[in-house]
């Protein structure tokens, strides 16, 4: 999917602002997740860390979840942003989650940072040979 710079923006601002709710106090490694769904609407999740370290989740499942509550079926863009400088990119199990709500070679996922956006991949790019819905034919 071609983005234009001003969703791009808009997607990059997002992330930089979910990442102002995120709550991890152990490793103080904030990260927001800004996802386009299908009808153009821009949802934001942060990453929660919990003393029960397992007990957390990351900011991609909660834009996710946000998606799916507000309606959204399928999401077509996902912007991740950390502290920087190293680039950030969505971790297996996120991966495999976008991958659930997602065309794996149509989902474009984007690494940013306070500075700007860094990297672009297709989901399809970081996740080959993916196991999603079409392998469970009931």
């Amino acid at each position: 999917m071609e983005l234009s710079q001003d969703l791009l923006d808009r997607l990059l601002a997002e992330s930089l602002r979910a990442r102002e709710f995120s709550h991890s106090p152990y490793s103080n490694y904030k990260v927001g997740a800004a996802i386009l769904d299908e009808q153009g609407r821009i949802h934001i999740g942060a990453n929660m860390e919990n003393a029960s370290y397992p007990q957390g989740w990351c900011a991609e499942p909660s834009a996710l979840t946000a998606m799916i509550m507000a309606g959204g079926k399928r999401a077509v863009a996902a912007l991740v942003t950390g502290p920087g400088p190293g680039i950030i990119t969505p971790c297996g199990g996120c991966r495999q989650k976008l991958r659930e709500f997602s065309v794996p070679e149509e989902l474009v996922i984007i690494a940013g940072d306070p500075g700007g956006i860094r990297q672009r991949w297709t989901l399809a790019e970081l996740l080959p040979h993916s196991f999603g819905p079409g392998h469970l034919n009931f």
